[in-house]
């Protein structure tokens, strides 16, 4: 099973944006829960937060958004990451090209969680 790329934070990290990508509207959105060992959860904060591997990985294409790491107010271990894109072709052209560098980074990220799920894959709905 292919996780979601890394990223959590004690709080909420906000979304990392390049000048450019500040006015980009988002409307594609997945929710990925996380599950982090007690031991791992500093190295887990810095490779799933909005500045980490996982970020710099999905830099790399203009359509991403950025990311939110979330860590859940009463449960230590528990995290949830939020990554925005402009669209759901864009974020599959995305994996297309980069699976390898996914899938390399996904195998590195294993050792840090206990248990991941995706909560799910969500459009905007406009109110234009």
């Amino acid at each position: 099973m292919i996780s979601p790329r890394g990223r959590k934070r004690a709080g909420s990290k906000g979304i990392r944006k390049t000048e450019q990508r500040n006015s980009a509207e988002w409307g594609y959105l997945i929710i990925w829960e996380l599950q982090v060992r007690p031991e791992m959860a500093k190295r887990f904060e810095k490779i799933y937060g909005a500045d980490g591997e996982w970020a710099r990985l999905f830099l790399r294409d203009g359509a991403y958004i950025g990311t939110e790491l979330i860590h859940h107010f009463n449960a230590s271990g528990s995290y949830v990451t939020l990554d925005f894109w402009t669209s759901e072709k864009a974020y599959d052209d995305f994996r297309n090209r980069h699976l390898a560098e996914y899938e390399a980074l996904d195998k590195k990220c294993e050792t840090l969680t206990e248990n991941e799920r995706e909560i799910g894959k969500f459009v905007r709905v406009s109110s234009k």
